[in-house]
């Protein structure tokens, strides 16, 4: 009997597997908060086989980000059951090269559900599980920020019962774009020990992938804070921040179709 499921538990039927059959639909508000820090520390978190971007192209870049997903397959079903579609995000980004071109990389990741994490394991993602909490916008009332100038919101981060980062973005108006670092296809790697557990691995592969079906809602951009905080168990901190670039809002719609393999060892 054939067995069916994306990833697992696979059965006869598939209604057990932990994601829906792709593609993935996307919708969410991020907040952004770009600035930078020690290159060098940005290149203790890339593997050997990827490089730094150049010294012209600004190599100490970053953007933590937090967001507030909704995500769906095809058939929409998750929308009409909530628990399976809502989760939150906190990543946080790099600029690298390989093989000569730029790409996104995601070094470090949270999420608060198992299938987003699971999900992200497909993807390359480095997904661990975490507390993750940002301020919705808000048009009526007063329980929020609005989007317009002098709207602030407030972004934490905690995993392991610690907390990792508190962040801020006060927003001043509209922008043309929201930001540098996270606006390039993304590279990653797929790695998964061999089971004899000698030091080799069973799946070392490097991807790539881009979203479809893009809608981008107005950029809002202004002012941010963001402090980091020491864990026995995190490497967040050696990313801590030397100058603030900025903050942006943006609500954003994409569906993930798949990706590509660039190298496989």
């Amino acid at each position: 009997m054939d067995v069916h499921g994306l990833p697992f538990p696979r059965t006869a039927s598939g209604r057990a597997s932990l994601l829906p059959p792709p593609p993935w639909h996307y919708s969410g508000d991020l907040l952004t908060v770009e600035y930078r820090t020690n290159p060098d520390h940005v290149r203790a978190v890339l593997p050997p086989d990827v490089e730094l971007v150049h010294d012209d192209e600004d190599p100490g870049a970053v953007a933590f980000i937090w967001a507030d997903w909704q995500s769906c397959g095809d058939d929409r079903t998750e929308i009409l059951d909530p628990v399976r579609a809502q989760y939150k995000e906190a990543f946080v980004v790099v600029r690298c090269r390989f093989e000569g071109q730029i790409y996104s990389r995601c070094v470090f990741i949270w999420v608060d559900k198992d299938f987003a994490l699971v999900r992200g394991y497909l993807q390359g993602y480095p997904k661990k599980l975490g507390s993750i909490h940002q301020s919705r916008p808000i048009t009526v009332g007063s329980a929020g920020p609005r989007l317009e100038p002098g709207g602030t919101f407030g972004m934490t981060l905690a995993a392991g019962d610690r907390r990792l980062a508190n962040a801020t973005v006060t927003l001043e108006g509209e922008a043309p774009n929201g930001g540098f670092v996270n606006g390039h296809a993304m590279l990653h790697h797929r790695w998964f020990p061999s089971i004899e557990l000698n030091g080799e691995d069973s799946m070392s592969e490097v991807v790539t992938m881009s979203g479809t079906n893009v809608e981008l809602g107005p950029v809002y951009a202004g002012t941010a804070t963001l402090e980091l905080f020491d864990s026995p168990t995190e490497e967040l901190t050696l990313l801590a921040p030397l100058e603030i670039l900025g903050g942006y809002f943006r609500t954003v719609g994409t569906t993930f179709a798949g990706g590509r393999t660039l190298h496989t060892s």
